[in-house]
């Protein structure tokens, strides 16, 4: 892993949501600070889930929502009102508790039936935004993951098409064992951001925590390995029991 992995421990889940909450409320005020806003890809899964509740339920009115910028680092395709999508997880549990303006909020168009198409549509969303050249990478502030029990991170599955995309920002990318394709940022999104964490809890994540961070199998079989960002941070928020088989002491 990367010199720069930040492992952080925290005992029980509760500890993990509020740990990074703090990290979520933190980046927004050194982003703003430095930069004038602050721009954040969310991701899908459980854990996200306890975190955008925290925050949405702790959040200030006085946060500066107006300078904060919401994506999403992957999404399935499905619409966006589907019990599946991550953008309505999101939205259910956070943004629509918070007073950012809607046009602070870009979800990947998903219901468009070409996954290829809404990927494009996507990363032109993010070329836009960013004010891209050809070969530029947009540098997000901070892209939050979840781990997924067979390694992956965000879309980006064991062995599939697009861990080898080295120039697309966004890609549809088919993923055979679920019969289906997901929308997917590529690694040199994840990999150009100033800060990567991601949030693993729980007993049943600690074989491929311990995989992902220890193991020697290659990247190509446990995607997350292979994030790793280049001028950024990498932090990992583990609770007790999904650090339970690391080697290191807790």
């Amino acid at each position: 892993m990367s010199a720069s992995l930040d492992l952080r421990r925290l005992t029980t889940p509760q500890d993990l949501f509020q740990a990074a909450a703090e990290e979520v409320l933190r980046s927004a005020a050194d982003a703003i600070t430095q930069r004038g806003r602050f721009t954040i890809a969310l991701s899908g899964g459980s854990t996200p889930r306890n975190l955008y509740t925290l925050i949405a339920a702790n959040a200030s009115t006085t946060l500066p929502w107006d300078k904060m910028f919401f994506f999403w680092g992957d999404e399935r395709h499905v619409p966006l009102t589907d019990p599946e999508s991550n953008y309505r997880m999101a939205n259910e549990t956070f943004l629509s508790k918070v007073p950012v303006p809607p046009a602070n909020i870009f979800p990947v168009p998903a219901e468009n039936q070409d996954a290829s198409a809404a990927a494009q549509t996507y990363e032109d969303t993010l070329r836009k935004f960013f004010a891209l050249q050809p070969s530029e990478f947009p540098r997000f502030d901070l892209i939050l993951l979840g781990l997924g029990p067979d390694g992956h991170a965000a879309s980006l599955f064991p062995e599939t098409a697009a861990l080898q995309e080295k120039s697309r920002l966004v890609v549809a990318n088919r993923v055979e064992k679920l019969n289906t394709s997901r929308i997917t940022f590529t690694l040199p999104v994840l990999n150009a951001a100033r800060c990567v964490a991601f949030l693993v809890s729980g007993a049943d994540k600690a074989a491929v925590l311990h995989e992902v961070l220890e193991g020697n199998a290659p990247g190509e079989k446990y995607p997350s390995k292979l994030v790793r960002p280049n001028k950024g941070k990498l932090i990992w928020f583990v609770d007790r029991a999904a650090a339970s088989q690391l080697s290191t002491a807790a």
